[in-house]
């Protein structure tokens, strides 16, 4: 069960903040909240899948996310 919940999880997050993220408009910026918040479920299913190299990229798109919600939501221009 704990599967199916991570994979909607992964969809929606991940669907969504990539739409997001590519508009021209203003709430552009929610994609890069959105994309992380979807992270865990990245992290916690490819590590209970021991797929190693899928979770050293879910982590490096961690860090991504981060500098977008640095950039959008935390650095003054």
């Amino acid at each position: 069960m704990d599967q199916i919940i991570c994979q909607i999880w992964i969809i929606v997050c991940g669907c969504s903040a990539i739409w997001l993220v590519g508009r021209v408009e203003h709430w552009k910026r929610w994609g890069y909240i959105i994309g992380l918040i979807g992270q865990p479920a990245w992290i916690y299913t490819a590590i209970t899948h021991e797929q190693y190299g899928i979770a050293i990229l879910a982590f490096f798109y961690t860090y991504s996310w981060g500098q977008g919600i640095y950039n959008y939501w935390i650095k003054k221009d």
